[in-house]
């Protein structure tokens, strides 16, 4: 068994590396695109590595005046003109928030377009103009991830699917949609036949997906993510979320006791949010009316960047050992980089769409 399961591993990545060859005598370079609520993510081979880019996805309106206007594009910032504004977009908005002691606006929220944000398609579109280049050949695949619909959410999932869609074939691409929790899978478990448990939490939501041989049997979003865990410490703290947000990515440890207000209030939201996480999973896995079956258990990888503070990956293994799973778990695991594993996961799937 374990020579067979070595010779089809071999098999897999001989094809990959076949197709790879292919596309790059056709001119075509396939992209991997993780469209998260908090961060776009941008993916393509250069070479035979995989390069990454990435923006926020968040922007700041100010006021428009020339002067300003000449600053801004001396100091390579982007933005666009709206009447009387300059809209401030892409990774330097939360430098403006925090300078303006302002919020940053998103044109995402929980994983889907903003539906109160007027600006969200416009700001979507320049950031992934930015980021995302032309193809050099008409047709290019260019595989996006989109979220697994929350109750009650699927006319607005179809509709975000769509829209996006419309934009990258304006752009001359093929595009590709792909679940988030999937796009782990692809990136993180070909040495398990990309079979296990796959898991982004992200700005907006967090997404799971459980598949055996790569295809999916549960696709299924919970509705908390990142930017909950900001609004509410900002709300117990008086602070911004934009400002808790910062403060956050600069280097938060989940494994030791908290030494303020702060880590307490963000210590109390992470443990909720896993909490919600692993009811979901466990809650999914438990009515779910067909289960893969297989004699190996079964890999969880985590990823997304709200994973990646250091304790993420202990508080979940808690949670996870007070539930009765219809499973066996053989590990959980952090993806080797959590920012970048759905977009590269997006990437292997393009690669082998024709």
């Amino acid at each position: 068994m374990a020579e067979e399961r070595k010779d089809h591993l071999w098999k897999v990545a001989q094809e990959a590396e076949e197709r790879i060859d292919d596309l790059m005598k056709t001119g075509a370079s396939p992209m991997g695109l993780d469209v998260g609520t908090a961060k776009i993510v941008a993916s393509r081979r250069k070479a035979k590595d995989i390069e990454c880019a990435a923006q926020l996805n968040a922007f700041i309106p100010v006021p428009y005046s020339k002067f300003t206007e000449t600053i801004l594009g001396q100091n390579d910032i982007a933005y666009y003109r709206e009447g009387g504004e300059l809209v401030i977009y892409g990774t330097d908005t939360e430098r403006f928030a925090n300078m303006f002691n302002a919020e940053a606006r998103r044109p995402m929220a929980d994983g889907l377009l903003n539906p109160r944000e007027t600006r969200a398609m416009p700001v979507l579109e320049a950031i992934l103009t930015n980021l995302v280049p032309k193809p050099k050949v008409q047709g290019e695949i260019l595989a996006f991830s989109v979220p697994a619909a929350l109750p009650g959410r699927e006319a607005a999932l179809t509709y975000h699917e769509a829209t996006l869609r419309g934009f990258f074939q304006g752009q001359g691409y093929k595009p590709v949609a792909i679940n988030e929790g999937l796009s782990v899978i692809f990136s993180e478990l070909e040495d398990n036949n990309f079979t296990g448990i796959g898991i982004s939490c992200g700005g907006g939501m967090c997404n799971v997906t459980l598949a055996f041989l790569s295809i999916p049997s549960i696709m299924i979003g919970i509705g908390k993510g990142g930017d909950y865990i900001d609004s509410a410490v900002g709300a117990v703290v008086n602070e911004h979320a934009t400002r808790v947000r910062i403060q956050k990515e600069e280097g938060i440890d989940l494994s030791r006791q908290p030494k303020d207000k702060f880590e307490r209030a963000i210590r109390i939201y992470y443990e909720e949010l896993v909490e919600s996480l692993v009811d979901g999973l466990a809650k999914a896995l438990s009515t779910a009316e067909t289960l893969p079956r297989t004699d190996r258990p079964l890999p969880i990888v985590l990823s997304g960047g709200t994973a990646k503070p250091k304790g993420f990956k202990d508080l979940f293994e808690k949670a996870l050992k007070g539930r009765a799973l219809p499973i066996e778990v053989a590990e959980i695991r952090l993806a080797k980089d959590p920012l970048t594993a759905t977009a590269r996961g997006a990437l292997i799937a393009a690669m082998y769409e024709k």
